[in-house]
């Protein structure tokens, strides 16, 4: 799953995505993601930090209240927002920098860091 509220971001992932192998399914709104966001559906959400109305920290708390297993990767343009994630460690120490990029990122290597987080290899 791909969360951005750029729309040429989330035809971008999942073209990407899919031309390797992935199922993805893109939003790019909180309120559409919460309403079909299903446990166990999802190996990986892939979430863009600033959003309007709701940050990808807070739907990434949302999100693990519904599946506790799901595995996530925050993107955004704003260094300022990459950097925060040691705050946002604090409450969820197992997310290290792996699982943050910083866009612009090719996705070549959008590929590898989601193989790396899912332990594809």
């Amino acid at each position: 799953m791909v969360v951005d509220d750029e729309p040429d971001s989330c035809i971008t992932f999942k073209e990407t995505l899919e031309d390797h192998g992935f199922t993805v399914d893109t939003y790019e709104n909180a309120g559409e993601t919460l309403q079909k966001f299903r446990a166990g559906v999802y190996d990986l959400v892939i979430l863009d930090i600033k959003m309007p109305e709701v940050t990808g920290y807070e739907l990434y708390e949302k999100i693990k209240k519904i599946d506790s297993k799901i595995k996530v990767c925050f993107i955004t343009a704003l260094a300022e927002y990459y950097s925060s994630y040691h705050k946002f460690q604090r409450l969820h120490p197992e997310l290290t920098k792996e699982y943050f990029m910083l866009k612009p990122i090719s996705m070549d290597d959008v590929v590898k860091k989601i193989n790396l987080i899912l332990g594809i290899y």
